[in-house]
């Protein structure tokens, strides 16, 4: 399934819907936790993209280690190999990092949508440590989805 697409390898093209949807969900997450008057507007965006991002950045993974494997069998060169795996380890960071965002965004969400109505000393604190908490996973999925397609442009185009 995650092999090939219309006779392409399934990982190149794959590869692109994680490029664009973490900076899209993690632009949304920092939007929703720092501007609260958006987040009328916004919710169901972020929420959308809390649920997309992991499965395309699962997804892309997936096909990685098929692609991985195909060269493999076909005698793939050792030297390669370490800068897959490098690549490799990079992608599977990037996957539960913005797992683990995407499940903290929907914790903030539902705080703001179903605690008790009113800004009580409780919610405001829980508020603005999941907010933290998003704000540090977001700068940790930019970081790991920006090495893992660098260190996968620099396997294909060289350093």
């Amino acid at each position: 399934m995650f092999d090939e697409v219309l006779g392409l390898p399934a990982h190149p093209l794959l590869v692109h819907a994680a490029v664009v949807f973490v900076p899209l969900f993690v632009a949304a997450a920092v939007v929703y936790v720092l501007v609260p008057f958006t987040r009328r507007w916004i919710t169901w965006a972020v929420v959308g993209l809390a649920v997309v991002t992991p499965f395309a950045a699962w997804f892309t993974t997936l096909s990685g280690n098929t692609f991985r494997n195909k060269l493999i069998s076909q005698g793939l060169a050792q030297e390669v190999l370490v800068k897959i795996d490098e690549h490799r380890s990079f992608g599977d960071r990037t996957l539960w990092a913005v797992l683990a965002l995407a499940v903290v965004t929907v914790a903030v969400v539902l705080v703001q949508q179903f605690w008790a109505a009113g800004t009580g000393p409780g919610k405001l604190v829980v508020t603005i440590v999941l907010s933290v908490v998003v704000l540090a996973l977001s700068g940790v999925s930019l970081y790991y989805v920006f090495k893992t397609g660098d260190s996968g442009s620099r396997i294909v185009w060289g350093s």
